[in-house]
């Protein structure tokens, strides 16, 4: 596959979840997966771009995910087609909703359960050749598999809570848990460790269906593209086992925006998202052999991925309280924040850039974490998220390291106020009006229209800078309608950028939303698409629509071939 920036891509990003199948269980899976790249195929993109595949705790994000490694249960299409051991058919009665994780996680176990339970009677001990698989697989991941399965079954004695510190005194550090375990009559040891195989074995169909599908991506010539985040959950099996290359004294996020409007805290302190820093120190003697090892498992499944929040590696927003105490201080002034903190505000470590040899001390160090990635993964296949308070050596140091970053149009602005015109882009770049956490497209819009209708002249000037960037004619900006639409969809793969990618609601013009930062809400992570992806091909709308997009990326040269 050519993945060379000479050669422009069309892409579009879905979260898995919210993509729906005929047969699916109440949540996206590997399975609709297929159908949409088949799908996405057809109309010309030649990239899909997905959200954190890693497995997921109890909040349900994707972005603080209990395992660097380990791969979300509920991705897996869980069939007896697809899974060998299973004799039984799963039944849901919430696929035409939003997902309701409770019931789906509870359903896919139960599934799991019943095949592994087959998988042990007939294959685990013996001398079969998927017993055989089975071992090759717990025996070349054991250096992260093992302590996954153990804390993992540690989660299920503590009623499926991965709050470790909220655990039993004896179970909250991994030698603890160890001589626990050790002192258990023989009949709860046993459970226990078949627990343990039962979690070793969902990580081994899950990878399995995934290097499928990456193979099956290959094969149709459609790159697909992962997620890394930056951080990793508090209450993973990564910091529980390796506490030692973890500052759990901290907690990282991202300092205070004003684009972000729906949460005050978040325009007032910053998004506090909970996870520990990184003691690099202590990674360097181990030559980040953990982000090595994160980053070669996400290698064997994406074609190339993005790393969210990659400023993350020059320096992090550090917050002295985790987020269950937001809202005590949301209306604390700076000296009574001290007050409670000891006399510490949240602030950049491991420094910020307000000196020349601050700024050149976080581009060195960030730079030497960033190379260790690239030396995994080959040359242009990260992708650096550097949205957000971007300092003025990181996009510089990206492109020296080979790595392309975000264009979002509304937010690269000349010093006349005007936009930069999608030509001017770097090579090297990926353009995208929005992100998940973004309001779509078309909500941005007709929200700016209604507010500049009210005499609200900066809606008024937004909506002239997009429409003097997507070439529109007129002087003044337009109502939202299906011309607009395709003006803007043609400004975006019209510009310069290697890739350009299109969201999934902002390819059918809607105006669901994934993720509202700094909210608590039970919307996020579970909004799923009106239709499947069979009734892409169904829908009249969705047939015309797609016949002037691919045009449009037959123009401008990102039409996928073969």
């Amino acid at each position: 596959m050519n993945l060379s920036p000479d050669k422009p891509i069309a892409g579009l990003l879905a979260p898995l979840f919210a993509l729906r199948s005929e047969d699916d269980l109440g949540i996206g899976d590997v399975g609709s997966l297929r159908q949409f790249v088949d799908w996405a195929a057809s109309q010309g993109f030649g990239l899909i771009q997905l959200l954190p595949i890693n497995e997921t705790g109890n909040d349900n994000s994707p972005y603080n995910a209990i395992s660097s490694v380990a791969i979300e249960p509920s991705t897996l299409v869980v069939s007896p087609e697809a899974i060998p051991d299973l004799d039984t058919a799963g039944k849901v009665e919430t696929s035409k909703g939003s997902v309701d994780y409770p019931a789906v996680k509870k359903l896919k176990r139960a599934l799991l359960e019943k095949a592994f339970h087959n998988f042990s009677k007939k294959h685990l001990g013996r001398g079969t050749v998927r017993a055989g698989k089975f071992r090759a697989f717990a025996r070349e991941e054991a250096a992260w598999l093992e302590s996954y399965a153990f804390f993992r079954a540690l989660m299920d004695e503590n009623g499926g809570s991965e709050a470790w510190d909220a655990w039993p005194e004896k179970q909250r550090t991994l030698q603890g848990a160890k001589e626990w375990l050790a002192q258990q009559k023989p009949t709860p040891r046993r459970t226990f460790e078949w627990k343990m195989r039962f979690f070793m074995y969902v990580q081994w169909l899950a990878f399995s269906q995934w290097k499928e599908m990456h193979d099956y991506c290959s094969a149709k010539n459609v790159a697909l593209m992962g997620d890394v985040p930056y951080g990793i959950s508090l209450y993973s099996a990564d910091v529980f086992s390796q506490r030692e290359i973890f500052d759990l004294q901290w907690s990282g996020g991202a300092p205070p925006e004003p684009y972000f409007k729906d949460d005050q805290f978040t325009q007032k302190w910053g998004q506090n998202w909970g996870m520990p820093l990184y003691r690099w120190d202590v990674m360097r003697t181990k030559n980040y052999a953990w982000w090595r090892r994160r980053v070669r498992m996400v290698r064997e499944i994406f074609h190339l991925f993005r790393i969210d929040h990659i400023l993350g590696f020059y320096r992090i927003y550090s917050f002295p309280w985790r987020p269950q105490a937001n809202q005590e201080f949301l209306s604390l002034s700076e000296d009574q924040a001290r007050g409670k903190t000891g006399g510490k505000l949240p602030h950049f470590l491991p420094r910020d850039d307000s000196t020349s040899h601050n700024r050149h001390a976080n581009c060195r160090e960030g730079e030497e974490y960033l190379r260790a990635l690239v030396e995994e993964t080959g040359e242009h296949r990260l992708i650096g998220e550097d949205l957000g308070m971007v300092p003025d050596y990181v996009r510089p140091n990206l492109t020296k390291l080979g790595i392309a970053g975000f264009k979002i149009p509304m937010w690269e602005g000349r010093e006349d106020g005007s936009l930069v015109p999608g030509s001017d882009y770097q090579r090297l770049s990926v353009a995208t009006y929005a992100t998940h956490d973004h309001d779509p497209l078309r909500r941005l819009w007709t929200n700016w229209a209604s507010a500049a209708a009210h005499g609200d002249g900066g809606a008024l000037h937004e909506m002239r800078r997009l429409a003097g960037f997507a070439q529109m004619q007129g002087a003044q900006p337009q109502p939202w309608s299906d011309a607009v639409h395709e003006q803007l969809l043609r400004a975006l793969f019209q510009c310069n950028s290697w890739i350009a990618v299109c969201m999934i609601t902002d390819l059918f013009a809607t105006e669901q939303r994934f993720n509202v930062p700094g909210a608590v809400a039970s919307s996020n992570w579970s909004e799923r698409l009106p239709r499947t992806v069979e009734g892409f091909k169904k829908s009249r709308t969705i047939r015309a629509k797609m016949e002037a997009v691919r045009t449009i990326l037959a123009e401008c040269g990102r039409e996928r071939k073969g």
